[in-house]
């Protein structure tokens, strides 16, 4: 089987919900005690997950909206608090302070972000009063919607200690991130339609931006995927969420799609679980406007157990 453009279609898993009742769950993270954790935007919460029963549990409450999550060395929590553009920190006793201010280094929203094992945190903006717009137009589909052209935005550097600065500019809405073994960051362009790379220095400094796949044709019948939330596949792989044909693939430097996961509704945010065969976790929902979903508990976590890709 050929896709439109002529090239062999990827095999394709069908994802099973384990959990249901969410809001809009992001950011879908394995912690170092090997638990899933998201983020549940409208229900302000971060959901700690046992991957063996599925159960969750609140592990933080986040008054401003949580959104991208990762870890310090030491293993306390790193959460961006969209609203009010904060990066929180968990301390051992379950209490939540700010780790760094971002308002001065972002526009709109904080959002997704990336924690590298030296503790460094990437996170990315929204670069517009996304939320604003939609107190004005409920419906409005700012960022999929057919006429959708924001302002570009920034990704910043938070390190260890809390000192923030801003390492990209120009970014089409810079969502999901990750580090490749190689030290390549690579950035989805949600509005881009792409995944950026950045080479990243020793001193944290983001040089030699490039393509690191146009996903203008990437989609299963040949049309573009919008890349929302990213997470490493392993090598120079990605798996990348797809909102508008409802799933993920698994990209390839060049953007070479070599497996895809099929979901009930839109996916938003997928992880990995580090299970043998690979358990690709998707956060789906039945859309992104807050008008619905805050309103509604659409949101699902769903899996598939995806073979690491040959070669």
């Amino acid at each position: 089987m050929t896709t439109p453009s002529g090239r062999a279609a990827a095999p394709t898993a069908t994802a099973r919900t384990v959990l249901d009742g969410l809001h809009f769950a992001e950011s879908p993270s394995v912690g170092p005690d090997g638990a899933l954790y998201v983020s549940d935007f409208y229900d302000h919460a971060v959901l700690r997950i046992d991957p063996r029963t599925w159960r969750a549990e609140p592990w933080a409450e986040v008054p401003g909206q949580p959104s991208g999550l990762g870890w310090l060395p030491d293993g306390r929590l790193l959460v961006v608090s969209m609203r009010d553009r904060r990066l929180l920190r968990r301390e051992a006793d379950g209490t939540l302070v700010t780790h760094a201010d971002l308002a001065a280094a972002t526009a709109g929203a904080a959002n997704d972000m990336y924690v590298d094992a030296e503790g460094r945190a990437w996170v990315g903006d929204f670069g517009f009063d996304f939320y604003g717009l939609l107190r004005g137009d409920p419906e409005a589909d700012p960022l999929f919607g057919p006429d959708a052209d924001p302002p570009t935005a920034r990704l910043t550097r938070v390190d260890p200690d809390g000192t923030v600065t801003t390492v990209a500019r120009g970014l089409r809405f810079p969502n999901g991130t990750t580090l490749l073994p190689d030290g390549t960051l690579v950035v989805a362009e949600t509005v881009g339609g792409c995944l950026t790379a950045f080479t990243v220095t020793e001193d944290g400094e983001l040089t030699g931006r490039r393509m690191w796949a146009d996903l203008s044709s990437a989609g299963p019948s040949g049309d573009r995927i919008l890349p929302d939330g990213i997470a490493h596949a392993g090598g120079e792989r990605v798996w990348v969420s797809d909102p508008t044909a409802g799933g993920a693939s698994r990209v390839a430097r060049g953007g070479e799609v070599d497996a895809r996961v099929r979901t009930s509704q839109p996916c938003f945010a997928v992880g990995v679980l580090p299970t043998r065969p690979a358990t690709v976790v998707c956060c789906t929902a039945a859309t992104s406007n807050p008008t619905t979903v805050a309103a509604h508990r659409t949101g699902r976590i769903e899996t598939a157990h995806v073979p690491e890709a040959a070669g």
